[in-house]
């Protein structure tokens, strides 16, 4: 059976059998000597669809031709261009059209949600995230209880791992609700942490959050795209995301937003700008700010349209796809790269990302246990370096894991095998 998994011909003939290998054919994959590279770096910058191009093109040609008419005329006038992308967006999530938009950056998304809905007391002051969030988010969430003149020290509570490869249980997020919850103002929460890979409940999440009287949303920049997060049903409050990802919309790709449905209509105090005023009364022009329902009126300028171009393109290919077949496949091909792992490189690489399916995304963290180097950070960034000149690009993140993630639209079993064959070959020549 282990021989099996390192069939290249069965292998081969499995991809050739998988019905969504089409997709693939749909994206730029970068080149090595000539070759296609094994990319598995799309839970940092996904890889480009064939159709963006189009789509920019398509905004350029407008742009040329028609020049302020473009807003206007068909086909993709530029005035209502943030709602091509809204259903499609939606189907992504798991929400409501009215409950999401595109729109700024990622961390520009959560410090707007903050100011709605992170409403400090000195009764309840505190934010709960995990130890070792992504810089970015540590950053806003300290610089928001700052700025509402609370302690970062004691009022940013922060969530260290309880389990053996520094991931975190329910448990433990449940017990620290517990903890806490009378002085919660927000939890602040990662779809799929980014680091470790590991995913989490997010209903469960909410349903404890709200339980303890505090607000709840999620950060799921390495989650959308990559795991079913079903938004409308988790009852999150907020959440913001990142489209340059596993969503391929392209380097500093415009961000999306979600607002569950509920706060559609409350007077939430928020950060305003034109673009989020009610449409049929925008252009009146008469200074009194009426918010638009629903996450759009959130929005502050007008959006980015050669920004949303790629975005389009993407979601086109995810519609066809479907988040149940991709989530299928994903699972399938992570479950490969685990399966190869503890084969035959159980003595070279520790998978740091949760074993239970339920618990991960497409991505694996691993840790070097042995190699040239003479610790384990230097023989995992020999590692990695020696995969790079073999065509093998994974992510680094520092002290000592190197992230794999095969993205269900491009990457397929050959590609893994080849992940681990030239692992084998590094560790031959230790």
């Amino acid at each position: 059976m282990t021989d099996s998994l390192f069939d290249p011909a069965r292998i081969a003939a499995l991809d050739a059998a998988d019905p969504l290998r089409g997709f693939r054919d749909e994206f730029h994959l970068p080149l090595h000597d000539g070759a296609p590279q094994a990319y598995f770096c799309g839970n940092s910058l996904g890889l480009q669809p064939k159709g963006a191009r189009a789509m920019v093109e398509e905004v350029l040609g407008k742009w040329a031709h028609e020049a302020v008419e473009g807003h206007f005329l068909e086909p993709a006038p530029w005035m209502p261009y943030h709602a091509l992308v809204r259903d499609a967006l939606a189907n992504v999530v798991g929400a409501e059209p009215s409950e999401v938009v595109a729109m700024n950056s990622l961390t520009t998304n959560l410090h707007l949600m903050l100011v709605s809905f992170y409403r400090p007391t000195h009764e309840r002051p505190a934010i709960l995230m995990e130890a070792g969030a992504f810089p970015s988010d540590r950053h806003a969430l300290e610089s928001q209880v700052r700025f509402h003149g609370f302690d970062p020290e004691t009022d940013l509570i922060e969530l260290r791992p309880d389990e053996a490869d520094g991931t975190i249980s329910m448990d433990a997020i449940a017990a620290a609700i517990a903890e806490h919850g009378h002085r919660l103002a927000a939890i602040v929460w990662p779809g799929v942490q980014y680091r470790t890979g590991q995913a989490f409940d997010l209903k469960e999440i909410a349903r404890l959050g709200h339980a303890a009287g505090a607000i709840v949303g999620f950060d799921l920049a390495h989650a959308v795209g990559n795991v079913p997060v079903h938004l409308h049903d988790s009852d999150a409050d907020f959440a913001v995301w990142c489209h340059y990802k596993y969503m391929n919309s392209g380097p500093g790709a415009v961000a999306g937003c979600f607002v569950h449905a509920r706060h559609a209509h409350t007077a939430r105090p928020r950060f305003a700008g034109w673009w989020g005023h009610d449409q049929a009364s925008r252009f009146k022009m008469d200074g009194k700010f009426v918010a638009t329902p629903g996450a759009e009126g959130w929005q502050l300028s007008n959006p980015p349209i050669l920004g949303l171009a790629p975005l389009r393109a993407s979601l086109e290919v995810f519609s066809r796809a479907g988040m149940p077949a991709l989530r299928a496949r994903s699972l399938e091909l992570t479950a490969y790269l685990e399966a190869l792992i503890r084969a035959r490189l159980a003595d070279t690489l520790q998978i740091v990302t949760p074993g239970e399916p339920e618990r991960r995304g497409a991505q694996l963290s691993l840790r070097v246990l042995q190699g040239r180097g003479l610790t384990g950070r230097a023989a995992g960034r020999d590692l990695f370096d020696f995969l790079a000149t073999r065509g093998v690009i994974g992510d680094w993140r520092e002290p000592d894991v190197i992230r794999i993630s095969p993205a269900p639209l491009y990457n397929n079993r050959a590609d893994i095998l080849r992940f681990a064959t030239e692992v084998a070959a590094w560790r031959g020549a230790a």
